[in-house]
């Protein structure tokens, strides 16, 4: 039972992981304007994301530019785009492995085969943290590096944003969930006592006189 609640919680975790990959897939936020100057009433706020830049103004309204050229696009920004949608695609992939062996499903019949994909779906969602991991910190080094510049003029400086958080975040419960999973699915392999229990009955047989036995029903 002990390995199955293990496995149980990594899915869980590496679920909530998956959503917040998606969610930092999407948002606008990889870059917010830095203000480095004293005056803190600022006409506007820009941000840029993977797929659109949006300018806040001061007054609360918004306005966002889908990204029309993909070749126009930064080297940066094309290989996170691509390693971002490729690492949600494998989680989905590692989703489904992971159902299938894991056990309180009944997908696979219990054994070791059903411990080995288990494991292959914990390592596949590891797989998917550290794949998310590179364009984050790829970005996050871009900007950084770009914020100490002194050739870079104050108004095209930037910092971190939100959405370089969220994937830390994301990738950190992603390879804890995977790992989770790994050793629920290892641990069920060596020690099948800690497996999930399950049940069977015997069929009921009928009597010489073709009535069911009452024992049967005791």
């Amino acid at each position: 039972m002990g390995s199955a609640a293990l496995e149980i919680l990594g899915l869980v975790l590496c679920l909530v992981g998956w959503v917040g990959l998606i969610l930092a897939c999407g948002l606008p936020m990889w870059q917010v304007t830095a203000f480095l100057d004293h005056n803190i009433v600022t006409a506007q706020t820009t941000w840029k994301g993977l797929w659109m830049s949006c300018v806040v103004q001061s007054t609360g309204h918004m306005q966002c530019k889908v990204y029309e050229s993909v070749l126009a696009l930064s080297a940066e920004v094309q290989a996170a785009r691509a390693l971002t949608v490729g690492a949600v695609l494998l989680a989905l992939v590692a989703l489904f492995v992971t159902l299938t062996g894991a056990q309180c499903t009944t997908c696979v019949a219990p054994g070791p085969v059903k411990a080995r994909v288990a494991l292959t779906g914990g390592a596949l969602y590891a797989l998917c943290g550290l794949l998310a991991l590179v364009p984050l910190c790829w970005f996050a080094n871009i900007v950084v590096r770009e914020f100490y510049d002194p050739a870079v003029p104050v108004s095209q400086k930037y910092e971190l944003g939100a959405a370089l958080y969220i994937g830390w975040a994301a990738s950190a419960l992603l390879m804890c969930g995977g790992g989770l999973v790994c050793c629920g699915a290892w641990v069920c392999s060596g020690r099948p006592e800690f497996s999930f229990p399950v049940k069977y009955s015997a069929p009921r047989r009928p009597a010489a006189n073709g009535e069911y036995d009452k024992k049967n029903y005791v």
